[in-house]
Parts: structure tokens; sequence; C-alpha cells
């Protein structure tokens, strides 16, 4: 069974060690007990919206990102091919290569 609560803890997780942050430190930002952030990084606790939004004002994450990044680790859980939003740089550069050798030709 997949449980969200595990996700976005996860997520969270993942968005504040890519921060470079302490739980302590976003729990303070955010004003959030220690304790209660660190259930809900270990999905143990289920955040309300006003607690996921002072944490992502806290990481300098917008919370549409967090709920994006959920919904694609969802996703790949599920079984679905995840798409991304954008098209890697060197997918562009190669796509720009092969067009100037087309009208070379």
């Amino acid at each position: 069974m997949i449980l969200v609560r595990q996700e976005i803890g996860d997520v969270l997780r993942d968005f504040r060690l890519q921060k470079g942050r302490t739980l302590r430190q976003v729990a303070g930002r955010a004003s959030v007990a220690l304790g209660y952030l660190s259930e809900v990084e270990r999905g143990q606790k289920e955040a309300s919206s006003e607690i996921l939004a002072a944490v992502a004002e806290a990481l300098d994450v917008p919370i549409s990102t967090i709920m994006r990044e959920v919904g694609d680790r969802i996703s790949v859980l599920e079984g679905l091919q995840v798409f991304p939003d954008v098209v890697p740089d060197d997918l562009v550069a190669l796509d720009r290569d092969i067009q100037s050798q087309l009208s070379l030709h």
C-alpha cells in the first residue's frame, strides 16, 4: 500500500538535506515542534496543509514543487511512466546539432 504521508516525509527530508539544513533549523523557521517535524519526515504523522506550507517556506521551496515531487514518486510506485517537466539540456543540444546538420544538406 502506498502511504502519501511517507512520500511527503521522504520528499521533505530530501529537500532539507539538499539545502544542507538540519531538522532543528527547519523546525525553528517553520515554527513547528522538532519532534513533530521528525515524525512527519519519517511518515509517522500526517502534516496539515498549514504545516506543509510552513515547512515549504522554511525550505525556500514552493509547495507546488514539493507536491509535484510527491506525485512523481507515487506515479513510479504505481508503475506509471513519469515524464520530466523540462527537456534535459543535453537533449536540447543534440536536437540543435541535428537540426543544423539537416539544414546543411
